[in-house]
């Protein structure tokens, strides 16, 4: 026999179920390893009393050696099958027929010990009309326990059997057998739900590995493009033997740099929460390295300062990307204007909108970049949309995001 036992796959082993169960069995849960199966066997052993009457009947002695020792025997192999459905049924890997053959053999020693034996095996078929509960899928389970009970009552009748005992028995079997299948559904509803936990598990750490993967792509491409742009002045700068504007720009990338390091850090432990405020002062830093002029309008600094958190962070988050591409891709650009408006949609609601454009080249027919992907992401996170295309007169590039307007008490559907 195996050391590690399973009724279902492999990989759900110790997914939902944080530290694995050595000495007990929930109910659903599967069994891992021999002292598990040993303590579920025993537990199912509980459930032998019925078996009193057939061993008092074969110790009363009132059969024929021959039937006695045929007696002992049968009672053998029935809680021989018995604990082997249990088995088969805890094993990985188990033969999917296996469990039928050993609720079959249950079934035809109830009968034919009956018939020879008389009323007291008549009990046997309790364990049978359970094994049919257990072996049939959900939708016969039930419906084969009853056929079973009408032929506990068939057989009980045909061998001559007590008639004041058979409506006892008949409704022990029922009972039993339904019992068994009300458990089967409680298992089977169970495992439903630790792999639904597993799946919940699943999905948030995809989720947290795309926020990082976004967090990671705006910082470092904002701070890498700029600590490139600010290299190549200090370059030139030394070329023409400005050796003090070249030291200052290697004072702002190492500036820049530590700053960076910041932001990794605080995104990697999920504290990183970028605002308008931050992100403004430095794309005027960004932008002037650049040589590209910023004009922000009058109202943004103090607009939607009671803005939700996560609304006012996909916001500033678009400005970043917004001055990032600018740097970048942004060939020809001398001018990058920031305005800030609200708007109302055609659901009724009122919509922050953050609008930056610049006078470049433009985007030409380049499709979006993960930036641009990452930000899209984020503002329908919190509800909102993004929208992008050329500037004013087909020139240059805009970008828009709008966010729903709601206060910092207000939740945010769909946010972390």
């Amino acid at each position: 026999m195996p050391d590690t036992f399973s009724a279902y796959r492999p990989d759900e082993l110790g997914k939902a179920g944080g530290e694995r169960v050595v000495f007990t069995n929930i109910p659903g849960a599967p069994v891992e390893n021999r002292r598990q199966l040993l303590v579920k066997v025993c537990w199912m052993l509980l459930w032998m009393v019925y078996l009193f009457y057939p061993v008092g009947d074969l110790l009363k002695g009132g059969h024929a050696v021959a039937a006695t020792v045929a007696g002992w025997l049968a009672l053998a192999a029935f809680l021989a099958s018995y604990i082997g459905l249990v088995i088969f049924r805890s094993m990985v890997g188990r033969l999917p027929r296996a469990g039928d053959a050993m609720a079959a053999v249950m079934i035809v020693i109830s009968v034919v010990t009956t018939f020879g034996l008389g009323t007291a095996w008549l009990t046997l078929f309790t364990y049978s009309a359970v094994a049919v509960g257990v072996v049939l899928p959900p939708r016969f389970a039930l419906g084969g326990v009853a056929v079973m009970t009408l032929v506990t009552g068939a057989v009980g009748l045909l061998s001559h059997a007590d008639r004041g005992a058979i409506p006892t028995i008949m409704l022990s079997a029922f009972l039993a057998g339904a019992a068994m299948t009300g458990l089967q559904r409680l298992v089977a509803t169970m495992r439903e739900l630790r792999e639904a936990r597993a799946a919940v598990a699943h999905l948030a750490a995809a989720e947290e590995r795309l926020r990082l993967s976004r967090d990671l792509h705006d910082l470092l491409g904002h701070s890498l493009s700029l600590i490139t742009l600010k290299s190549e002045l200090a370059g030139r700068f030394m070329d023409v033997g400005k050796d003090e504007a070249a030291r200052a720009q290697v004072a702002d990338i190492e500036q820049v740099a530590r700053q960076s390091l910041i932001d990794v850090r605080e995104a990697v432990t999920g504290f990183r929460r970028p605002t308008l405020p931050v992100e403004l002062a430095a794309a005027r830093t960004a932008l002037a390295a650049a040589q590209v002029t910023l004009e922000v309008s009058p109202t943004l600094p103090d607009a939607w300062t009671g803005l939700a958190t996560e609304e006012s962070g996909a916001l500033a988050w678009a400005l970043r990307e917004a001055v990032t591409n600018i740097v970048r891709h942004g060939e020809g650009a001398t001018a990058c204007t920031v305005t800030a408006d609200e708007t109302w949609e055609g659901d009724g609601e009122r919509y922050a909108a953050l609008e930056i454009t610049d006078n470049g080249a433009g985007p030409g027919k380049s499709a979006p970049g993960n930036g641009l992907s990452g930000l899209e992401e984020r503002l329908t996170l919190v509800g909102g949309r993004l929208e992008t295309g050329p500037g004013e007169r087909g020139r240059g590039f805009r970008l828009r995001a709008l966010v729903p307007l709601r206060t910092a008490s207000a939740p945010a559907p769909g946010g972390r």
